[in-house]
């Protein structure tokens, strides 16, 4: 994906006040009109959260029953069924009407669209979806009118609080989504959920990630909660799970949980987490599938292989746990690690 060359075609934007609250939505006449040099700004502003390390989502059940209110639009939009302007107020609509927990904050909706997003070598439309909430101050020094300050309040650009670039790729299966949201927990799945009704794709990317993920917290959480393990035990298990994704191109199931989980029980345990887990986050984990190096690469950032010793130490943990001993001094009154080792490097 390539957006450094996308071009904004055209915006509007509406002020959308919380219903739930008996706030107002007041819907603009039309577009916004703006210079050349002003398009560019808010293009390289507007596409700068979005990149190819982040999870595609899609519309949910586009060619199903169900009425999708903005994938519609977007469809109808992108295919000149729909006029622009008139497309963004019913957006804007939609947005109001969901708009009823008392959390969610009033604010501006931008709608923008763009052309030559180069997906895949080819050039493709979007539709960029956008709600600021949070104004900063700034000022405005008019150095030609005797140094005359003024303070002025707005939206800093590419700090928008929620975002949706909507790509007109892949089409049948509910488009390619790509979101950011500054919010958290029930702000963020309104803006997800109730308003945008979009799913995640079932990508390398999505797959490596979600297992990751789960396999991580699993040997943090859950693992000590069962079984007597050191802390030594924990990274080795973090260690030989990263090393396993490393080490293959494709994941298969029984062969990462025989690779670094090997004790039956462990495995049946691990079975159990992954299990409450997909339940309450309402994910489906894939038993195979291609890993994704782009996930791993996210992952390995938190994957911690780090003894903490007090304040005192960190020991970094990459290799075999055998060569540490633990143990306890009763002279000193303290414990210990003796670790073994060929040579210094």
């Amino acid at each position: 994906m390539d957006l450094s060359n996308a071009v904004l075609e055209h915006i509007s934007v509406h002020a959308v006040g919380n219903k739930g609250l008996g706030q107002e939505i007041k819907a603009s006449k039309k577009p916004l009109s703006l210079t050349e040099q002003e398009k560019k700004n808010i293009a390289v502003a507007f596409l700068g959260r979005f990149n190819t390390e982040q999870d595609k989502f899609a519309f949910h059940h586009p060619s199903s029953l169900q009425y999708n209110e903005v994938f519609n639009y977007c469809l109808e939009m992108m295919t000149d069924e729909l006029p622009f302007h008139k497309g963004t107020k019913q957006m804007a609509e939609h947005l109001y009407e969901n708009s009823t927990h008392p959390k969610i904050k009033a604010g501006e909706l931008y709608v923008c669209y763009f052309s030559n997003c180069i997906i895949d070598n080819k050039p493709h439309d979007a539709i960029g979806i956008y709600k600021t909430e949070s104004k900063s101050h700034f000022l405005d020094l008019d150095i030609e009118d005797d140094f005359k300050l003024n303070m002025r309040e707005g939206v800093e650009l590419g700090k928008m609080d929620k975002g949706a670039l909507v790509l007109s790729s892949n089409a049948e299966e509910g488009f390619d989504v790509l979101i950011f949201d500054t919010n958290r927990g029930e702000e963020a799945v309104f803006w997800t959920e109730s308003f945008l009704n979009i799913v995640p794709q079932a990508t390398e990317y999505y797959n490596t990630n979600q297992v990751m993920t789960v396999a991580r917290k699993f040997i943090e959480k859950q693992i000590p909660q069962e079984y007597d393990v050191s802390k030594t035990d924990q990274i080795d298990y973090l260690n030989r799970s990263l090393e396993y994704f490393k080490s293959n191109n494709e994941f298969d199931k029984k062969h990462f949980e025989k690779e670094v989980f090997g004790d039956s029980g462990v495995i049946k345990s691990y079975r159990n987490y992954e299990q409450s887990y997909s339940e309450e986050n309402a994910i489906d984990f894939a038993d195979n599938f291609s890993i994704s190096s782009q996930a791993l690469k996210k992952q390995a950032k938190v994957y911690k292989s780090v003894l903490k010793l007090d304040k005192n130490f960190h020991v970094y943990i990459h290799g075999n746990t055998d060569l540490i001993e633990k143990g306890y001094d009763n002279t000193v009154g303290k414990n210990f690690y003796k670790i073994y080792f060929d040579e210094e490097l």
